[in-house]
């Protein structure tokens, strides 16, 4: 927060204040049923100034009778927060949605409404609304916000220094990999296995779509039809065993924070990482190095690219709201364009899910949305119906990949293990 912070954010009040009051007075009588105010459930306050200085005037501004708070909750005690608030008959107007099981839940249990006939939900793919419908898909009760894709990040001028161009294919990948090896000054590629779901998250999961072809593979192993024992599952845990002899010594005791730091300071030359990282890195690395992007290589030239574009945040309605009407043109707001800009300028690396393509001012966001172009989205194969029993493949993941980069565990037995852990619970992959 700037030193003008609390000025600006009491002018915007005014301001609105005084837009409100105009409405009312102009429309008399009628306004008073309109006047409301929504209040917003979310874990991400880190977003508090954004939301006040940017978000909500753009809103007021257009929309005076309705006012907006944004009320956050530490985020790892949402969860807890929001189910004894809507228990209690407590909680905010509108809901930020986690992606997936744990909305899915929320919607279940009718504390979340049905969205699916709000005007703004033509402007998302199926894939965008994905993390936030029915397993059937026939009812979607949050709006999509924000995405992350997943990628490499590299330094430019080391690549410059070492007169490296940017791979696009496998054998360039391991090409550029083994020079910088082999020059010695640097690094080649950051990242640990301590934390385990770097290994998982950052490798096998931005790696993976190419070689199970992202949402045929995906929902084919939802469906029963393939297993995580076929190459296509296998194959991506014997690329990331290759990566061992690129991560520097003592990988296996390097944790996130490290890595972090080794590709920031300028020590290694390229981060396997997501978008996420964007608005963190770019201010640490001011001045010293440019940064650049490159998605996950195919295996040959020719070849379909495939991405993580996977869904993050949503925002949905409280099924017990007094203010419907109104907590419906907010969220027809959030679907728009206008919202879309103004949300992925002010957090670069969350990418809009809106089918409007969005014009954002940070390059490396620019890069890594590009990708939507060329490259098929999908989501992380793990987080949709596949983690719902135990043991839980999202976590068991994370350790089969740690294992194989450390080479603990063989792809094959790796695979071997999940897909026996998956079958014991799921029934569609007992067949």
């Amino acid at each position: 927060m700037g030193p003008y912070g609390p000025d600006h954010r009491e002018s915007n009040m005014t301001k609105n204040l005084r837009l409100a009051l105009l409405a009312s007075t102009v429309l008399a009588g009628t306004a008073s049923a309109q006047d409301v105010t929504l209040t917003v459930e979310s874990w991400r306050n880190d977003d508090l100034t954004i939301w006040q200085d940017t978000i909500i005037p753009a809103f007021e501004e257009a929309n005076p009778g309705i006012k907006v708070q944004f009320t956050p909750s530490a985020p790892a005690e949402y969860n807890a927060v929001l189910n004894s608030k809507l228990e209690a008959g407590s909680a905010g107007d509108l809901i930020t949605c986690r992606p997936f099981d744990a909305s899915l839940e929320l919607f279940s249990q009718g504390q979340l409404a049905d969205l699916t006939d709000l005007d703004a939900m033509s402007n998302f793919s199926d894939v965008a609304k994905s993390a936030w419908q029915t397993d059937d898909g026939s009812a979607t009760f949050c709006v999509p916000m924000a995405s992350v894709i997943h990628g490499f990040m590299y330094n430019k001028s080391i690549f410059d220094e070492l007169g490296l161009e940017v791979p696009t294919t496998n054998e360039e990948f391991y090409a550029v990999l083994d020079a910088i090896k082999e020059d010695g000054t640097y690094i080649p590629m950051a990242m640990g296995t301590a934390d385990q779901w770097e290994a998982a998250t950052m490798g096998y999961q931005n790696i993976g779509p190419t070689y199970w072809k992202g949402e045929e593979g995906r929902r084919a192993l939802i469906e029963g039809t393939q297993k995580l024992t076929d190459e296509a599952w296998v194959e991506p845990f014997r690329q990331i065993a290759r990566w061992s002899d690129y991560l520097g010594d003592g990988f296996e005791a390097q944790t996130y924070p490290d890595s972090q730091n080794l590709f920031t300071l300028g020590r290694a030359a390229i981060y396997p990482t997501g978008s996420w990282e964007i608005g963190v890195f770019t201010p640490q690395i001011d001045g010293m190095f440019e940064m650049g992007a490159f998605p996950p290589p195919v295996q040959a030239e020719g070849d379909t690219c495939y991405i993580s574009d996977h869904t993050d945040i949503a925002l949905g309605m409280n099924a017990a709201t007094e203010n419907p009407e109104a907590a419906r043109t907010f969220l027809n707001w959030v679907g728009s364009p206008e919202f879309a800009t103004l949300y992925a300028n002010a957090l670069p690396g969350f990418f809009s899910m809106n089918s409007t393509p969005v014009e954002m001012e940070d390059p490396v966001a620019q890069k890594f949305v590009s990708w939507r172009e060329n490259c098929e989205p999908t989501i992380r194969s793990t987080y949709q119906i596949l983690s719902r029993g135990t043991p839980n493949l999202e976590n068991e993941t994370w350790n089969a990949s740690a294992n194989v980069i450390n080479g603990a565990e063989t792809p094959e037995d790796a695979a071997a293990r999940l897909q026996d852990g998956l079958a014991s619970w799921y029934e569609p992959q007992q067949q």
